[in-house]
């Protein structure tokens, strides 16, 4: 999105860009009404010096500002259009030196934090008052065509925190453009956004800073105009899948499909419907999901340790439920996507730790059968005791190089040695197992 010009040529070509530096200690006493009257004339006729040279006349917009404050004190002024109007003029022109300042401190390669980013909304706050007290139809009109001005601005601004990814000031200031476009058109004043197309493009982007932010309701709300309106933007059925899937499973698959028509290639939306099955536990119609994804991105590693760990706790569950064979199945699957993670990043800590842990709940699985064999001291029962418990020991003994690597990559990682301690302590080497006692409790 490019900002609006707001810049007159004037100012462009300024050698030396003066500071806003606003005043922002006002002296609050009471004003007489007559007083009033004169302090909002002086307000106006400062802010015209500012006019005819806004480059040499900061101060003057200084002064505006700090007289319009004082006038502000009067209850005659809460009841005032003008009183309104004029203090949403002065923010408009807050408004316009801020981002002069900052479009040509980002052309020198500088980056001017805005001073007074709420100008924009002030200006717009200003002028919806100013249509709400009016008693002359010169009053709306100046009112109206102050918001011209601010929807400029606004637009400005949260270009600005967009880009800076501030997500909620963004949406604060998009969102507030938005709202100047629907009151100018509804009082039949020409708006940037009357065209479909830089309308469409300007709910997006507010959409996503209110998706960003976090401003849930309010970004389901912008998507599903957007979705209305025909978008193809991948972001608009993606964001729209997530915040309507736990409500409605199946409008959320339904814009999913429509998704996929429009961006066939795209795979944010793939991930969007893998995460919604990740947490609603639907791990079988994981499998394929996330075999699709390494189709698409074979290069990214965490969906083969994904589809790895999905394996594992299928795996779980069916050792679980007695079901040795497909756990087995399941676990040979585990073990070999959590190798191919490593095949593409040796170094990739959740695919090592992973591998330990494979091989470590499989030996913990065996303890509750171990118990009961223990009871049995036959011959025969001595025997599969043995047995057991040496091949228990041996799937331990096969996490253990897994779990070292892992402690090698991320030494702060508390469940690995967690899992190092009890390793040890089981193989006897007791020295090293309150070794890691002694890291445990340190952590």
């Amino acid at each position: 999105m490019d900002f609006v010009n707001i810049v007159n040529s004037q100012i462009l070509v300024m050698k030396n860009v003066w500071f806003l530096t606003l005043i922002l200690a006002f002296s609050f006493q009471s004003l007489s009404a007559q007083e009033y009257k004169k302090q909002l004339k002086n307000a106006n006729k400062t802010l015209g010096k500012y006019y005819l040279e806004p480059a040499e006349n900061m101060a003057a917009l200084n002064e505006a500002l700090s007289t319009i404050s004082d006038v502000f004190t009067t209850p005659e002024a809460q009841a005032d259009a003008d009183a309104w109007n004029t203090k949403g003029q002065i923010f408009n022109e807050i408004a316009s030196a801020e981002m002069i300042k900052y479009d040509m401190d980002s052309k020198m390669g500088g980056s001017y934090k805005l001073a007074t980013p709420d100008a924009g909304l002030q200006a717009m706050a200003a002028f919806k008052k100013a249509i709400e007290t009016s008693i002359k139809k010169s009053q709306v009109k100046d009112a109206l065509e102050g918001l011209k001005q601010t929807e400029n601005h606004t637009n400005n601004i949260g270009i600005v925190f967009f880009q800076m990814q501030d997500w909620p000031q963004a949406y604060k200031n998009l969102n507030a453009s938005y709202e100047i476009h629907k009151l100018l058109k509804n009082n039949e004043t020409p708006s940037r956004l009357n065209s479909e197309d830089v309308l469409k493009d300007h709910l997006f982007y507010t959409a996503v800073a209110a998706y960003y932010g976090e401003n849930s309701a309010e970004a389901e709300e912008l998507f599903s105009m957007l979705y209305t309106m025909g978008s193809t933007e991948s972001l608009v059925f993606e964001g729209l899948f997530t915040l309507t899937v736990e409500k409605d499973e199946t409008k959320a698959m339904e814009i999913l499909e429509a998704g996929r028509k429009a961006n066939p290639d795209d795979s944010g939306l793939l991930f969007a419907e893998i995460n919604y099955y990740l947490k609603a536990g639907k791990l079988q119609v994981l499998t394929n999901k996330l075999k699709a994804a390494i189709a698409k991105e074979p290069d990214n590693v965490s969906v083969y340790t994904t589809l790895g760990n999905v394996y594992d706790q299928l795996n779980q569950q069916e050792r679980q439920a007695g079901n040795d064979d497909q756990a087995d199945m399941y676990f040979n699957e585990a073990f070999s996507y959590f190798n191919q993670a490593l095949e593409k990043d040796e170094s990739n800590f959740d695919a090592t730790y992973s591998l330990g842990a494979l091989y470590y709940n499989k030996a913990a699985g065996m303890t509750s059968k171990l118990n009961e064999l223990s009871n049995d001291f036959s011959s025969a029962g001595t025997k599969k005791y043995n047995a057991l418990k040496a091949e228990m020991d041996g799937y331990f003994q096969k996490a253990l190089p897994f779990f070292q690597k892992a402690e090698q990559i991320d030494p702060s990682d508390l469940n690995t040695m967690i899992a190092l301690r009890e390793i040890y302590a089981r193989s006897g080497e007791l020295d090293k197992a309150e070794e890691y006692k002694k890291k445990i409790g340190s952590n």
